[in-house]
């Protein structure tokens, strides 16, 4: 395997796992939210970060596959996934 993807497979499990415990951790605002007024202003917040994680999920999955089957269009896809880090660094940071 190529270090380049083996890169995009760990940034693909970092952002699978991120995904996987934002949507455990909506499921408990779910269950809390009525009784904890305090949890219902964190939810937009924790919803949007879900998509942002499932986009870059996506995107990770999708340029691993191209970088695997030594598609055509995998720098183009590579290049995508890079501006997709960036997009979410900059959404982050303070």
């Amino acid at each position: 395997m190529r270090p380049l993807t083996v890169i995009t497979g760990i940034l693909l499990g970092s952002c699978l796992a991120i995904t996987v415990s934002l949507a455990a951790v909506l499921v408990v605002f779910l269950i809390l939210g009525d009784d904890y007024p305090r949890v219902q202003h964190e939810f937009a917040s924790l919803v949007s970060s879900i998509f942002i994680f499932f986009g870059m999920t996506t995107i990770s999955a999708l340029s691993f596959y191209a970088l695997l089957i030594n598609h055509a269009l995998r720098f183009w896809a590579q290049a995508l996934m890079w501006a997709g880090v960036a997009a979410t660094t900059f959404y982050f940071l303070p």
